[in-house]
């Protein structure tokens, strides 16, 4: 009762008291304000960002926090410190325990040892008793807004800064409140930006892919630079990016297709907007079904990319003309061709994505996370590209005859297969590694892709004004 009273507005005094303290400290010129420089100081590291408190209670704008700034972020803050303390605490003692927090963090799908749990409880726990009080909990997160436990799935976001050519990846977890407030849009904004530039960069090699995948074999070995000088000789330099347009113009409806599909299948599967995360197993399950619809409705735009990138020069005057041409040759199908195996390839795609990504979540956080759970850059970098990459290589089989069958009609004298057909095809005639056609081109290009989708991907999320 004595809490709640002080949660409806009534003032205490130890806790007035306890804020100007904190003030006076913080304040190191005693000029009665306090600015970023000051909170870095006293804090150093174990503060999340100083910049992003001065601004939440930054209200006349002037850069600093003074007394009744301070006093005003701090309540606020509390209240939220309150309801987070609240939720951990699953048996309304008072004090948050060991197995509670490893539940709290198994329900946003982090899963940590016993010791994990007992490190990051001995980060807060001041008196030695293992367990967490509402003091501690307030004292440790006072002036660090950023470092709670959703923050974990927040700063291990992925898949929108990774655009490597294929998006099959499961989309990201957004909040309620992201919602409302239209970042979801503007992060999907920045992440096809990101990657339109991503896939432009590194369009050549992409080319190369699937020329190897189509036109390669064992009789008829094409190396890498034959293979790019050959494609220059015969359409000039710009002929490298035949079928980009095609690539860019898709990522924008694609991303937005896969995101409304799997808010709504989590919506299904929740059976409420409110129902929280989803555990690893049904974010599997939502995204591969999210990206089976959307790949179904964009599916016509991947096989124009096919053909008008293993186009001869006058071949097709531009897409319109390509999917003309298609049409009255060989009717409304052919926009389906390969549709099956490029279907069956999301599913080891994203599981083996998302299953690689989180053991290696999880390892970064059991060995290296002790009162953060922001890994880095270059460690989240790392993750994803890692977990990307295992994704593309398991399902790399699948894509290969995918990209055969789309096309199979533009391929002279061309034997018309179904998927098993092409897939006996290929092992007769060159064995399994012939399954791996063009794989080398497309790993040269996952390190130049990552980097400039990252890359681009924050300079984005700046100019369209979404926080980090």
């Amino acid at each position: 009762k004595h809490q709640l009273v002080f949660d409806n507005g009534a003032v205490d005094p130890d806790r007035e008291k306890r804020w100007a303290e904190l003030f006076e400290q913080l304040d190191l010129n005693k000029d009665g304000r306090i600015d970023v420089n000051e909170l870095r100081i006293v804090c150093g590291t174990s503060m999340g960002e100083p910049e992003k408190i001065v601004r939440e209670g930054d209200t006349n704008h002037d850069g600093q926090l003074d007394f009744e700034e301070f006093t005003q972020c701090l309540r606020t803050h509390e209240k939220e410190l309150r309801l987070m303390f609240r939720s951990l605490d699953r048996n309304n003692d008072g004090h948050i325990d060991l197995a509670e927090i490893q539940q709290s963090l198994h329900n946003l799908g982090v899963d940590v040892s016993s010791e994990q749990a007992a490190r990051i409880l001995q980060s807060m726990d001041k008196d030695g008793t293992m367990t967490v009080d509402w003091n501690e909990w307030r004292d440790h997160f006072l002036l660090n807004p950023l470092h709670n436990m959703e923050d974990i799935v927040h700063f291990w976001k992925h898949s929108l800064m990774f655009d490597i050519g294929e998006h099959l990846t499961v989309p990201d977890e957004f909040s309620e409140r992201e919602r409302r407030s239209g970042v979801v849009w503007r992060q999907l904004m920045a992440g096809a930006m990101a990657g339109a530039v991503s896939r432009t960069g590194t369009a050549p090699l992409d080319r190369l892919k699937v020329f190897l995948q189509v036109h390669g074999s064992s009789t008829r070995r094409i190396s890498l630079w034959s293979g790019l000088r050959g494609m220059v000789h015969e359409g000039g330099v710009r002929s490298l990016w035949r079928g980009n347009g095609t690539n860019v113009l898709k990522i924008a409806p694609e991303s937005a297709i896969k995101f409304m599909a799997y808010e709504q299948i989590k919506w299904l599967m929740k059976g409420s907007k409110d129902g929280g995360s989803l555990r690893v197993q049904e974010r599997f399950i939502a995204g591969s079904l999210a990206g089976a619809t959307a790949q179904t409705i964009i599916y016509p735009m991947e096989v124009l990319k096919t053909r008008l990138t293993l186009r001869k020069t006058g071949q097709y005057t531009g897409m319109a003309d390509c999917a003309k041409q298609i049409l009255r040759k060989e009717g409304v199908w052919a926009f389906y061709k390969g549709y099956v195996p490029n279907t069956l390839g999301i599913i080891p795609y994203a599981g083996i994505d998302l299953a690689v990504y989180e053991t290696l979540k999880n390892a970064w956080l059991q060995h290296f996370c002790v009162d953060t759970a922001d890994p880095g850059v270059l460690v989240l970098l790392a993750c994803g590209t890692v977990s990307s990459t295992c994704g593309q290589l398991a399902s790399y089989p699948l894509a290969l005859i995918r990209t055969r069958m789309q096309a199979q009609a533009s391929v002279e004298g061309g034997p018309q297969l179904t998927m098993l057909g092409q897939f006996k095809h290929i092992v007769s005639r060159e064995g399994v590694p012939g399954l791996y056609r063009g794989i080398a081109p497309n790993f040269l290009k996952v390190i130049p892709a990552v980097s400039i989708s990252y890359v681009v991907y924050e300079h984005m999320k700046k100019v369209l004004g979404v926080g980090s």
